[in-house]
């Protein structure tokens, strides 16, 4: 059976954006930015609601070949590349580097902890509000 976790930003006051939605308030030193780098790399599938896959994938694929970028951006963007990915909408049609689904996420995220493999990670607040509620 397959382990799920959550793991998010979260401001003093529980917020995990700013208004807007803007998400670059939280801007992690270097210490946390490598703690999440390591928690991709042991991550055996990510799975995404569609507000935080925009932002990832519109950033992530190629941050390794940005001017400026640093090892240590160049080592997260290369694990999250490679990181199975899942992501839950109902509300897009297709999307790069990772498999769809667009039915119920509880019913999906319930099948797949009962398979092999390595732990999951929920990325987005409503996905994981949506698996807590459930109990999984």
């Amino acid at each position: 059976m397959r382990r799920l976790t959550v793991g998010m930003n979260v401001s003093l006051d529980g917020y995990t954006a700013a208004p807007g939605d803007d998400l670059g308030w939280g801007v992690p030193s270097d210490e946390l930015f490598q703690w999440w780098s390591d928690r991709v790399g042991a991550t055996g599938l990510a799975l995404y609601g569609r507000r935080l896959w925009e932002t990832m994938s519109s950033h992530w694929p190629t941050a390794d070949q940005q001017p400026g970028a640093t090892p240590a951006q160049i080592e997260y963007a290369r694990r999250w590349r490679d990181m199975p990915k899942l992501v839950f909408s109902s509300t897009t049609s297709a999307v790069d580097g990772a498999r769809l689904v667009t039915g119920d996420a509880v019913p999906e995220i319930t099948r797949l902890k009962t398979e092999d493999g390595g732990p999951m990670d929920v990325g987005g607040a409503t996905l994981a509000a949506a698996a807590m509620r459930a109990g999984l």
